[in-house]
């Protein structure tokens, strides 16, 4: 007994220095911890319930999560930390519970952006949920179930998705939502009303709503009768500058590339990209004007754009949200043949392919996604010349030339 009181006392101090303002002891307190936790594990202090919890040291990991979800301090070096421990099933599992446990607790207390809500988030996108089965030395026990842990994975989320977010945290959760939640979900339909909710938050939440939106259109079926004309009051010039550029264009081509939209639908998206390419860096122009060409190869109807002359007025409505009423597939692609005078030589070629019939092979767009403006100059820099550049000049023949072979001094100072 008086052994176990010591090893309860050295618990709650290390607890304790989880809080402390050197983050080398805050590390060195959560690896103790945990080895305690592993320790506990193998030789366990009393008998528990050995049909349901086995020897796991419950107790121990719930009271480390409720330092992690600290209310006053930022845990998010410590939590980066303790996410390799997360590697292991029966600690994510019980990790989870103790999460939702405490959520609840943390999110009413606190409001708008506050270290203890950031906190939670972080915990929130480091817990993965395991894809494949695996092997337990107890296959009666919940930890050691994977239809378990998505189950608790499933009520984790859907229980933190519950409250109102603010942008920081609405834009970590959306980024990792396709690929790292809805696939563990058993109905993702449920989220719908997030998604739809924060695509219409507009900049970059609705940038990053459509991953989620894809997944539920292209694999559950979702109708969203309004989607394309908020993707088209998405073409901002701010779009070309976002870090998530490269992530929405990719999605918009996906989007875009079915053969059955209306005419005038891809004619209005192919005319506002045509405006905003005006102002746009050429690093973007390099991916934009290859992506306006292969809206042109799908739909030959609208070649239109090209072949009609310049007119003084144009009648496209830039400040028209709706594309059916923007009279796009009245105007012309005039913003193209401007480009094609543009400073950068690649962009002014890049633009000149409308000048000729555009051929059946759409232009390759990935590699040019992620184009930088900085990897543009690296290019343009490694770039060698294939012939001399001719220069008119006198070549020298004596130092201090002057003109008509009398030299500098000769010009100067004379005897005369």
């Amino acid at each position: 007994m008086f052994m176990r009181h010591r090893y309860n006392g050295c618990l709650e101090l290390l607890l304790e220095h989880i809080s402390h303002e050197s983050y080398q002891i805050k590390e060195s307190a959560l690896c103790a911890l945990m080895q305690f936790a592993s320790m506990e594990g193998k030789f366990p202090l009393q008998d528990l319930d050995w049909s349901e919890h086995y020897s796991f040291p419950r107790e121990l990991i719930q009271a480390v999560v409720e330092r992690l979800l600290s209310q006053e301090e930022d845990m998010a070096l410590l939590i980066s930390r303790f996410q390799e421990y997360l590697d292991m099933e029966d600690v994510r599992y019980y990790v989870m519970s103790s999460v939702r446990e405490n959520v609840g607790r943390v999110m009413d207390k606190t409001k708008g952006v506050s270290p203890a809500r950031t906190n939670v988030c972080l915990t929130y996108c480091v817990i993965v949920c395991p894809l494949v089965h695996f092997t337990a030395k107890h296959e009666d026990w919940k930890a050691a179930k994977l239809k378990e842990h998505k189950r608790t994975f499933e009520r984790l989320w859907l229980g933190f998705l519950k409250y109102k977010l603010p942008s920081s945290m609405y834009k970590k959760v959306l980024v990792i939502l396709h690929d790292s939640i809805l696939p563990h979900i058993s109905n993702p339909t449920v989220m719908i009303d997030f998604l739809t909710a924060a695509y219409d938050v507009g900049g970059a939440i609705s940038l990053l709503a459509l991953n989620g939106l894809f997944v539920l259109i292209h694999q559950h079926n979702l109708d969203y009768p309004d989607f394309y004309k908020k993707l088209y009051s998405l073409l901002e010039p701010s779009v070309f500058h976002v870090k998530y550029r490269a992530r929405f264009f990719h999605l918009a081509n996906l989007f875009l590339s079915s053969t059955h939209l209306p005419v005038y639908l891809v004619a209005a998206f192919a005319k506002r990209l045509s405006r905003l390419a005006l102002t746009a860096p050429p690093a973007v122009l390099l991916m934009v004007l290859p992506f306006i060409c292969n809206l042109i190869r799908r739909h030959p109807a609208c070649r239109v754009l090209i072949h009609r002359p310049k007119a003084c007025d144009d009648p496209y409505l830039m400040e028209e949200e709706d594309p059916s009423q923007c009279h796009a597939l009245e105007s012309s692609l005039w913003e193209i043949q401007t480009l094609q005078k543009h400073y950068h030589p690649d962009v002014a070629t890049a633009a000149m392919a409308i000048n000729k019939p555009l051929s059946q092979q759409e232009d390759a767009i990935s590699e040019l996604l992620e184009l930088s403006t900085y990897e543009l100059m690296e290019r343009d820099l490694k770039h060698k010349q294939s012939k001399t550049v001719p220069l008119e000049f006198d070549p020298a023949t004596q130092l201090l030339q002057g003109s008509g072979g009398v030299g500098v001094l000769g010009l100067n100072f004379s005897l005369e």
